[in-house]
């Protein structure tokens, strides 16, 4: 990583090599704004290259090109690419499913299945609105659970797929919604509470599409997330 990055900056920098970034994407911070939200409110994808976008010999170097997006209420590992070149490889290792992604979430109850894989179908948020009668595509999450408490379970989560709200959609469907989601379920039915959906993600691994060495990064639990076990212990 360049030390030519301080502390003082709002966005972290997780992993710098000579063609990807990762930040650490706080919650409630849009990835990508487009329309009239750009006017209204800053998005990573702006931040990032206003802090971060390397000078040339006093010429802009590569913009910062998000390889994947994160949903505004989730926080942890988000890679950028420099360059549009560099950006679709990456992105192509992710339509290709070889880049693995693990989440941290809280979900309601007791799962008391140590492990396990969730196939259920899930419909593209984005085509639906314009597509209503869209199918639902194939969709797989795997799960291992990590600890239980009284009335919530701490979960591992590893999207095999990449559907819009897939883990949100699955742990809905299998009674066990996230803490603090408030699209899939009423959020006043459950006794816990929190100001978002408690979506961590805590790991991006992949084999560097031009150098071919192996590249994890890890992003540590967020402050809410960790306040939110310290105040709900066994």
């Amino acid at each position: 990583m360049s030390k030519r990055y301080t502390s003082d900056k709002p966005i972290k920098v997780l992993y710098e090599d000579e063609q990807f970034m990762a930040f650490y994407k706080p919650a409630g911070l849009l990835s990508v704004a487009s329309g009239s939200l750009r006017q209204k409110e800053n998005c990573l994808e702006d931040m990032v290259n206003e802090f971060y976008r390397e000078e040339i010999n006093g010429v802009a170097g590569p913009k910062l090109h998000p390889c994947h997006r994160l949903d505004r209420e989730t926080s942890g590992v988000i890679f950028f690419a420099k360059g549009k070149a560099h950006q679709q490889l990456l992105m192509d290792l992710f339509h290709k499913r070889m880049v693995h992604k693990k989440y941290i979430s809280f979900v309601h109850g007791r799962v008391t299945r140590p492990s396990g894989t969730i196939r259920i179908p899930v419909k593209d948020a984005f085509a639906d609105k314009f597509s209503p009668d869209s199918e639902a595509k194939d969709a797989a999450t795997k799960y291992k659970v990590l600890e239980i408490r009284t009335k919530f379970t701490i979960l591992e989560a590893e999207p095999i797929t990449g559907r819009t709200n897939q883990l949100r959609i699955h742990f809905k469907a299998i009674g066990h919604p996230i803490v603090g989601e408030n699209k899939y379920i009423f959020r006043k039915d459950f006794d816990l509470k929190f100001k978002r959906t408690a979506l961590h993600a805590a790991e991006i691994s992949f084999k560097h599409p031009v150098t071919g060495k192996d590249v994890k990064v890890e992003a540590k639990l967020s402050a809410d997330m960790m306040n939110f076990l310290e105040r709900n212990r066994r």
